[in-house]
């Protein structure tokens, strides 16, 4: 198993094989995401037009099996910069940890906790002070928020924000509630 860093354009080598993952492990619950290949790819377009913007890829053999992203908070886009700023939050000092995704067999090998070393070290090394997330939250999902807490991550129910996409079988798109994880970095 291998585990490296991509930032900004080279992370477009990368951009089909995390798109494809993407879309595997999202249609999972709890976020049960019935995307489009083309909206993943300009998705992912977006992280390698961001100088400092990372992906923490884990590959084997010639295959991309996880891959973990981040970037500044005001490159990522209208979703996630208002709860955070509404809560008193200076966006350009955020950085964004996106999503972390892992094909299941991989689970249970550290690699999730290795995705969040690697993006608070790209987080501090830009000289941010805080490091955010946000996850769906469902009435029928109880997550396993171990990782998160032992990262230092701090469940913020205070702030909310909202994305939207077509579940599987759904004909249309809804929006989801979606709470924020922060982590403050010592001067």
């Amino acid at each position: 198993m291998i585990v490296e860093r991509a930032t900004g354009a080279a992370i477009t080598r990368y951009v089909d094989a995390l798109a494809a993952l993407r879309l595997a492990v999202f249609r999972e619950p709890p976020y049960r995401y019935d995307g489009d290949l083309a909206y993943e790819r300009r998705y992912l377009a977006s992280y390698a037009s961001s100088p400092d913007a990372l992906v923490v890829v884990a590959i084997e053999g010639d295959r991309v099996v996880g891959a973990s992203t981040a970037l500044p908070l005001l490159a990522h886009g209208d979703d996630v910069v208002p709860p955070l700023a509404r809560a008193g939050y200076d966006p350009a000092r955020v950085y964004y940890f996106g999503e972390s995704v892992l094909e299941p067999a991989y689970r249970g090998r550290g690699l999730g906790a290795r995705f969040f070393v690697e993006r608070e070290a790209r987080a501090r090394e830009l000289g941010y002070a805080t490091a955010a997330f946000c996850a769906v939250e469902r009435p029928d999902h109880r997550g396993d928020y171990a990782l998160w807490h032992r990262a230092g991550f701090v469940r913020r129910p205070d702030i909310v924000g909202e994305m939207s996409w077509r579940d599987v079988g759904d004909r249309d798109e809804t929006a989801k509630p979606m709470v924020f994880w922060t982590k403050e970095f010592a001067p």
